[in-house]
């Protein structure tokens, strides 16, 4: 009985993971909470029609573009060293630098602290998803 039980939570997280993996950015957030938690990063960043590079890279096709994959931008020598090792961003690793960037990628140019709260991670991760083309 408990190998059955193991056996079927184990396949509801696979599941899910490839459902999380297959949605690019959605990791159930709420996009328009997270439109509300974009506003800490709108200062350096700019998404939308029109959006253009400021401090950081304007974040449209986020997830179809790959990491320092905006060819306008100077990204850091950290960021463009986690690029050629993971390529795409995926809702995971956006999480993880979101959570405390200057972790995630030593010596990255951004400057900002981070999004502690997981529920404002996967909030903002949805509201960018929604700028993919």
């Amino acid at each position: 009985m408990i190998q059955k039980l193991l056996a079927t939570a184990c396949m509801m997280t696979l599941t899910a993971g490839a459902a999380l993996a297959d949605n690019h950015g959605d990791m159930s957030g709420d996009p328009e909470k997270g439109e509300r938690v974009f506003r800490k990063c709108a200062a350096c960043h700019a998404v939308g029609e029109d959006a253009k590079n400021k401090v950081g890279p304007e974040l449209n096709n986020l997830f179809t573009r790959g990491i320092a994959g905006e060819p306008d931008f100077d990204y850091s020598d950290a960021l463009n060293s986690i690029a050629e090792e993971k390529g795409d961003w995926t809702p995971e690793e956006l999480a993880a630098f979101l959570e405390k960037p200057r972790d995630y990628a030593k010596g990255t140019k951004m400057s900002f602290a981070g999004l502690r709260k997981e529920d404002e991670r996967a909030d903002v991760i949805a509201y960018l998803a929604t700028f993919n083309e």
